[in-house]
């Protein structure tokens, strides 16, 4: 599999990875013209060390490494940092991508109450049960040990589970039934 991937130009890896990075920038800026130019950016930044790759991680693992430091320092460069809170959020005044129109109301009433948690839950959680990343993963992006990530996602789902329950819903989706 490695040797395939070397093997593929960059537009190729821009090509396969774009739209995993972006829809997991747009999750963190809820904002679709941020999340563009965030992801173009991850993509200039990429390309730019495409030859410092050391291939000990997969392509996207490294992509969204980029974006997900390239968003925090957006938000530091704006001072954005209570974005997450939800009084500070108009709801109804953003784009979603595709991914999340699909899957309906629960889901987005889910995406809110993911939202509403502290940063380092909402993280985890987009990442292990959104994106789907291995423990590994999730540890390389965020670099985290991988014991703090298991940790933190049954701190992540526990809180989340919380917040569903003093909203009234039920988690169906079995991404979230299981930590």
């Amino acid at each position: 599999m490695e040797q395939l991937l070397r093997q593929l130009s960059f537009a190729d890896i821009y090509e396969q990875y774009s739209d995993k990075v972006y829809s997991y920038i747009f999750l963190l800026v809820r904002n679709k013209e941020t999340a563009e130019d965030l992801t173009q950016e991850t993509f200039y930044k990429a390309y730019k060390k495409w030859d410092e790759f050391q291939w000990n991680s997969k392509p996207d693992t490294w992509l969204i490494q980029i974006g997900r430091n390239l968003t925090y320092d957006y938000f530091r460069r704006k001072k954005l940092s209570q974005l997450f809170t939800k009084e500070k959020i108009e709801l109804a005044n953003y784009e979603t991508p595709q991914e999340i129109l699909v899957k309906g109301e629960e889901v987005k009433q889910l995406y809110e109450a993911i939202h509403s948690l502290k940063i380092e839950y909402k993280d985890v959680l987009i990442l292990r049960k959104i994106k789907e990343f291995s423990i590994v993963e999730t540890a390389e992006i965020l670099g985290w040990n991988e014991v703090k990530v298991k940790n933190a996602t049954k701190r992540a789902m526990d809180a989340l589970k919380k917040v569903w329950d003093r909203r009234g819903g039920e988690v169906n989706d079995e991404r979230f039934t299981k930590v």
